[in-house]
């Protein structure tokens, strides 16, 4: 079982892995991230379109209430209202593409947190995905998703190394 943050879905769906990801973990989040996810696809952009799919696929994950969510600089309340609920279902990884929230999160977590890019790789260990198929989603990724040359796209690239 998994929590996505509002930046997992988001950066998911933008290289079409968002449907297959809910087909093959169990994935939850908060209406937190729900209420993020509207908001950002208000925008008329690359953002605002995958923020579209992983609203159309609302069926395909369940939706929690968390009515306390933990926040601080580094944490905004999805993050936070997803933390939360990790330690409540006691899922085992926390997917955020946030890595300046990543370090608090992991204090704040009992799951262990992670960059999405690790489904990507546990696709191909479920033979779901070819490995080249999934360093390709990474590399178009990095480039709608501004990672070229940020530590997240180190990080996404040293999952196949």
């Amino acid at each position: 079982m998994l929590v996505a943050d509002t930046s997992a879905l988001v950066s998911l769906a933008t290289v079409e892995t968002v449907g297959v990801v809910l087909a093959e973990f169990e994935v939850h989040t908060t209406e937190t991230v729900v209420a993020e996810l509207e908001d950002t696809a208000e925008y008329d952009d690359r953002h605002g379109a995958a923020a579209r799919t992983g609203l159309d696929a609302r069926d395909e994950f369940e939706t929690h209430e968390i009515d306390e969510p933990l926040a601080s600089s580094r944490i905004d309340p999805g993050e936070g209202s997803c933390a939360v609920l990790t330690n409540r279902l006691d899922a085992e990884f926390l997917l955020t593409d946030d890595l300046r929230a990543l370090p608090e999160l992991q204090t704040a977590s009992d799951a262990e947190v992670a960059i999405s890019p690790i489904v990507l790789k546990a696709l191909v260990e479920r033979e779901v995905l070819e490995t080249d198929e999934a360093r390709e989603k990474i590399e178009r990724l990095a480039e709608r998703r501004s990672w070229l040359g940020q530590p997240i796209y180190q990080r996404a690239v040293g999952l196949f190394e």
